[in-house]
């Protein structure tokens, strides 16, 4: 079994800096991707950044120049730095794996990022 635990986030004012992590740990193998998504109050959970084990990363428009996700092989971690931060990203921030078979269907807790404007 696989478990994810999201942390890092926190308040923030728009224009402010965050720095997320996620540490994966259990039976991981055949993992395509990591990813981070987020789900805004009302809204529905949408992808926000992932990187591929090959190193090739994808971004959301509207993050693109301001996000970046890296990872660590060795740790089984994945990151996403976040900066110039702007109110509609507040949201809860969860990060999954994409196998064969599509990303995980089970999530993890979850980690909330708050910008005030």
């Amino acid at each position: 079994q696989v478990q994810l635990m999201e942390s890092g986030g926190g308040l923030v004012q728009a224009g402010g800096s965050l720095k997320l992590s996620c540490a994966a740990s259990g039976s991981i193998f055949g993992i395509n991707a990591m990813g981070w998504f987020r789900q805004a109050p009302g809204k529905q959970r949408e992808l926000v950044a992932e990187i591929t084990s090959g190193g090739s990363t994808n971004y959301v428009d509207s993050v693109k120049g301001r996000f970046t996700i890296s990872r660590d092989f060795a740790k089984n971690t994945v990151y996403l730095q976040m900066n110039s931060l702007k109110a509609e990203d507040t949201a809860v921030y969860y990060c999954n794996l994409l196998t064969a078979g599509g990303w995980r269907s089970t999530w993890g807790q979850g980690t909330l990022v708050t910008v005030s404007s």
